[in-house]
């Protein structure tokens, strides 16, 4: 199966008894061993199969993404829905064999403890009792990704997805740029009464469950969902803390200085925070078949191993980067286990942010491909936090490259960029801290849960005036735009500590490209077989949660963007 292209790649929906009927053997027989080796050609075995089912639940969800309009895979997608927390169920049984087992030490010593510490973790947020309240979450979630995906948006005689109307909402001319923000305000607000509605069903949904597990809430439930196994609230609390005490500042003065250097008033609207210089943001030059290929000639000089994942990802058709009619929005990366490639999906829509697709999506996908021959499976990738290092650094990493990617902009970008990575901190923060609210008091009206999210606007992003005439922003509501909010509850703070990290790379590679190069290999070869604190610990880098990081960070970007010649950038 190696080099097939994904348009080649077989689907067949599974059939669920037969699926059941498997692991059921595969739990007796391990629960009935003696022998190490039966126990071990069991765990392979379930690996294999394993693989085998997430290959095909992830070939229905990329393909449905592709095109949410395509009939067979929206009834795939629904398939699967219903399946995945049934198979949780019979998992779970699984996990419980090999957990209590005699010889559960012998598989430690053998493959890492890891796997059955996540699996622990795993086991605290599952009871067959959630099964029909997991599919119902399913159901809901797909409902928030298909009304966004559905998105058809007037603006200057043209209709619009949310993702094709994105360059016009940097446009340097303030009227259209302005007129873009209001267009795309005005959809969701016609919406409202639905994302109200679906957000308050998940968040009630949720709750119930946290509490079907003898929890007071969701909260502890989210923290397990998310396999955290090195870290808690506690943990987060204090980054939080920090990045109020030292980001918060310096993001304070960096958008002063945008609106001084742009003429406009502040505090800043959302319209005017998105243009970064009178001439325009930065946009890569070029086709997408262009930016493709400059991004397979950086990962051809970055490294032989890059260089041949980067190859073998467009020689297999791994990559559906173009936004169309249909398709859903944003940007992720997928394994395809039993072909041991990943997939990474976009919307390239001609900003900046295709050039940082092709860096950061690739990013996850390299570390992918580095593991993709892990046995268990679940050793391909460690926790969500630490995966998003691989990706937010890649971005960094890319800088040398940056002239073939934007050519006459790329000063405009290489400042825009760091400018970005920083200023991202403080929302990704507050989205966390708005959803720990949100799930500490589930029964608030959605008109509470607007108000609470402009309360924090103030704490964490005090450069936003919320008195401009933007429908749906101006109105405390933009949190409604953040899928994440819907459909992973605590997985933003991932992306916050990563980008902490991710700047630690950032200052390695102004000081010495190539040993910043070998610290990322370092964190990056043991795939999932270490947890985050440990992986950072092993690549020589300093916690996000220790606050001398933010602190001697944002000392770095400070200095650095203070000195970066801008004369001549209009």
């Amino acid at each position: 199966m190696d080099n097939i292209k994904f348009s080649e790649m077989p689907y067949e929906r599974p059939i669920l008894p037969k699926m059941q009927e498997a692991l059921i053997e595969l739990t007796e027989r391990v629960a009935e061993a003696t022998d190490y080796s039966v126990v071990r050609e069991a765990y392979l075995e379930h690996s294999r199969l394993e693989a085998d089912y997430q290959t095909l639940a992830n070939l229905s969800y990329i393909r449905h993404s592709i095109d949410t309009r395509d009939s067979f895979y929206e009834a795939e997608n629904d398939f699967w829905n219903d399946a995945i927390p049934q198979l949780q169920e019979w998992e779970s049984s699984w996990k419980q064999a090999l957990l209590v087992h005699p010889l559960r030490h012998a598989l430690e010593e053998e493959f890492g403890t890891l796997d059955l510490l996540n699996a622990e973790i795993e086991e605290r947020a599952f009871s067959p009792e959630i099964v029909g309240d997991l599919q119902r979450e399913n159901h809901l979630t797909h409902e928030y990704a298909r009304l966004i995906a559905s998105a058809q948006i007037p603006f200057e005689g043209g209709t619009y997805t949310i993702a094709q109307l994105g360059p016009f909402k940097s446009d340097p001319d303030d009227a259209r740029r302005l007129a873009a923000w209001k267009a795309e305000g005005t959809w969701y607000k016609q919406h409202q009464g639905d994302l109200d509605r679906i957000y308050d069903q998940l968040v009630h949904l949720r709750d119930g469950m946290g509490r079907k597990l003898g929890h007071d809430g969701f909260i502890p439930m989210g923290y397990d969902r998310m396999t955290r196994n090195c870290y808690d609230q506690g943990d987060v609390e204090r980054y939080r803390a920090s990045v109020v005490k030292y980001l918060v500042p310096l993001c304070e003065r960096i958008y002063r200085d945008q609106a001084e250097r742009l003429g406009f008033a502040y505090p800043l609207s959302y319209a005017d925070m998105a243009l970064m210089f009178r001439s325009g943001n930065p946009r890569p030059q070029g086709t997408p078949d262009e930016i493709l290929a400059q991004g397979r000639r950086f990962y051809d000089e970055l490294s032989p191993e890059s260089g041949e994942f980067f190859r073998r990802m467009l020689d297999q058709e791994l990559l559906d980067v173009l936004a169309r009619d249909g398709k859903e929005g944003g940007g992720y990366c997928e394994s395809l286990y039993s072909y041991h490639m990943p997939f990474i999906f976009a919307n390239f829509n001609g900003t900046q942010g295709d050039v940082e697709v092709i860096t950061h999506e690739a990013g996850h996908a390299f570390a992918s491909y580095l593991n993709r021959d892990r046995t268990p499976i679940s050793y391909v990738w460690p926790s969500m936090e630490a995966c998003e290092v691989h990706s937010m650094s890649m971005e960094f990493f890319a800088w040398p490259w940056a002239e073939g990617f934007f050519g006459p902009d790329t000063r405009k970008y290489l400042y825009s960029h760091l400018h970005g990575g920083l200023t991202f901190i403080p929302y990704g923060t507050m989205v966390d801290h708005f959803q720990h609210i949100v799930y500490e008091r589930p029964d608030m009206t959605p008109a509470e849960r607007h108000g609470v999210w402009r309360e924090l606007l103030g704490t964490y992003m005090p450069w936003v005036r919320l008195d401009g005439d933007i429908p749906f922003y101006a109105d405390g509501e933009g949190w409604q735009r953040q899928l994440h909010i819907y459909e992973l509850p605590f997985y933003y703070i991932d992306y916050c500590l990563a980008q902490t990290v991710a700047l630690q790379f950032w200052t390695l590679i102004q000081e010495d490209f190539d040993n910043a190069w070998n610290h990322y290999m370092a964190y990056t070869r043991p795939g999932g077989t270490k947890t985050f604190v440990e992986l950072l610990e092993g690549a020589d880098l300093t916690s996000p949660f220790d606050e001398e990081c933010l602190r001697g960070v944002c000392e770095r970007a400070d200095a650095w963007l203070e000195a970066y010649d801008l004369t001549g950038i209009e």
